[in-house]
Order: C-alpha cells, then structure tokens, then sequence
C-alpha cells in the first residue's frame, strides 16, 4: 500500500485501461446477515445505521461462506451470486492463484474444499454474550460436521461507560480451579475483565475463554466457523423460559489454561497511517488512517476493508457512492491497485488479508 498525496489524477488516467480489460472481478460490496439472539439491540441500526428491520440484532454477517450462510453480492454484473458462486467459477480470480491452490489441493478435507476462510460480522452486545470458548482447526476437524477452529479478533467500535470485555482467565487459574469455579457458579470470578475503549483490539486465539460485556459495538475477523462452547450464561433465559445450554465437558476439552489474562493488542508495526494490529496463522489484521488518496490492491492477494471512521471512495466500485462507517467491501485479488480517496475529514479502515503462508 502506497501513501498517493496529490496522484489521484494520475494513476485514475493509467490504469483505466488496464481495468478495463477484467471481465469478471472489481470491488465486491454485500448484503449483510442478520443475527437475532437474545443478547442483541438497535445498536447495528443507530450506531452503524443498517436496516435491520423492528426486531433487536445481534449480529451483521458483512462477509461470510458457512454452510448455508452465504453473502450475497449487492451490487454491479455479480449482483445476486453468493459468494460461494463466486468461488466456484472465479475462485483464483477472488483469492489469488497461490491461496486458490492452496484450499482445493487433494489435502484439503472435502468440508473445507474451496471456502472462503474468514468470516467478518458486526455485534450489539446489548446483554453480556455468554462465557464461552471456541476449538482449534484440530478439534474442528472431530466435530459432526468438521469445521473450522474459531481463531478471532475484536475491534471496538463503541463503548458505553463501564462495559468490560473478558478475556482468559485470571493468572495462575489452573483447570481444577476453573471447573471448580464453573460448579460453585463462581465463573465470572476466575475471568481476567477490563473495561475497553474505542479503538482497542483484542485478539482472542482459539482455546482462549472470553465473554464481550453489555455496551459493546465490535468489529470481529474469525475463521469461517460458527462452533462455540459456552461455559456460564448469567443465569439467563429463553423466551420459551429454558437456559440455552452449556458445553462444559467440550469447554474444558478445548481450553489452553497456559495462555491467562489477555490485554488488548500492541501496535505490531507503525508506518505512514498503517498500523498492524494482528499478525497470525489465520489472519494479518491492519488499521489504515487516511488523509489523503492511498493505493491498495495489485499485489495478487484479496483485501477485506470496514470502515470504523468517516468514509472513502473506492475506484472503480459499482455502488458509485463511498464506503461508510460500519460498511465493508472486499477487493479481489485479480484487481490492479485501486485508489482509496477519503472524505473531508479523513477515514479509518480495518483492512485484513491472509498471512504469507498460503
């Protein structure tokens, strides 16, 4: 990624031509998911201004391929395809060649042949979500169906006064203490909790115990899986008057009680407006603050863009309207560089791509 500081013009007049010879690929916008558990709000419509109709919403699925949860492009000549259509007839051209062979290779179990592997969503954590835990690829594979482990990370985007994130376990809480602490109803008392603020990241490794408190609004990049194990659910209830139930054998299975309390994310690396906030073996996590038009793409991989602040004009998008808060796009990897202008008052985006390794 490039810093263009009076360019615009320049690299809008070269590259037309070259654009203009993909037939198949540009930047892809989607139309969110909607989630309705019981922990949800009005947040995703007021704070992000999404139409999430009368009902509360926990979660938006901005970018998704699970099973049959599937985004569905919004706008220009891919319009109404799922992303898994996508895959199946442009897979190289939306991942990269590299990555592309890398997930339909004959070693690729048939549940994870050629998927999408992250999955982006919204939260209104209107009530604390349960105490929970999620496995690693290892344990993913033993399920019925196999999935995905769910490595994860968090963005906070608001945050009311006093909410608290939990996340691991208190220091030197070992299994016995835990399960103890789970059978006394003492969970929340083995938790390491803070109270965060806009704009920390929490990176919550698979077999990592963690909870988000009442008064949150985050921005997750996981792996595309949806297994969660939940160990304490504050004592709440079902509109039907049952708890939902726990997981605790399967919990304490997939649980590392090495890692203990985890704190939000270090800046990594630093350079010009680019901040890498997580880098591992599931995802690179970036934040990008931009005064001025930056180039992205052209590097053969696929990048995944949120807005967490103002707005930014991607080229050649369809939509033909900027990229705003609480909005994400994701430029395939077969597109040349693209300008990101943002607006008068400057942008902050999140931008996510895959490590090295595949």
């Amino acid at each position: 990624m490039i810093d263009l500081r009076g360019t615009a013009v320049i690299h809008s007049a070269l590259s037309n031509c070259t654009f203009a010879n993909l037939q198949t690929m540009y930047p892809l916008r989607f139309q969110p998911l909607f989630r309705r558990y019981l922990w949800g709000g009005r947040r995703l419509a007021t704070i992000l201004q999404k139409t999430i109709g009368a009902e509360m919403a926990a979660e938006s699925w901005e970018i998704v391929d699970h099973q049959d949860d599937q985004s569905v492009v919004a706008h220009g000549p891919l319009a109404g395809q799922t992303l898994r259509q996508l895959l199946a007839d442009s897979g190289a051209a939306l991942l990269g060649a590299k990555v592309w062979r890398s997930i339909t290779s004959p070693d690729i179990p048939p549940h994870l042949h050629g998927r999408f592997p992250l999955l982006f969503k919204f939260l209104d954590a209107n009530q604390a979500l349960s105490v929970q835990v999620h496995p690693d690829d290892r344990f993913g594979e033993l399920l019925s169906p196999p999935d995905l482990g769910k490595t994860e990370a968090w963005y906070v985007m608001h945050a009311e006064p006093g909410a608290k994130i939990f996340a691991g376990l208190k220091s030197g809480m070992t299994k016995s203490n835990f399960a103890a602490a789970v059978e006394s109803n003492a969970t929340e008392s083995a938790l390491h909790w803070f109270e965060p603020r806009v704009g920390d990241c929490v990176f919550i490794p698979a077999g990592t115990i963690h909870a988000l408190g009442a008064g949150l609004v985050i921005a997750e990049i996981q792996q595309a899986s949806n297994t969660t194990f939940r160990v304490y659910d504050w004592g709440r209830v079902e509109a039907t008057g049952q708890p939902r139930p726990l997981h605790i054998e399967s919990a304490m299975a997939v649980t590392d009680f090495s890692r203990g309390p985890v704190q939000p994310q270090r800046v990594l690396s630093q350079q010009a407006g680019h901040a890498t906030l997580v880098s591992c073996d599931k995802f690179v996590l970036n934040r990008l603050s931009l005064d001025a038009p930056l180039l992205i793409a052209g590097d053969e991989k696929f990048h995944l863009l949120a807005v967490t602040r103002g707005e930014v004009r991607i080229e050649f998008d369809p939509s033909d309207r900027p990229l705003k808060f609480g909005e994400t796009a994701l430029l395939p990897a077969s597109l040349p560089a693209l300008m990101l202008t943002p607006g008068t008052e400057g942008a902050e985006l999140l931008e996510i791509h895959l490590p090295e390794l595949y």
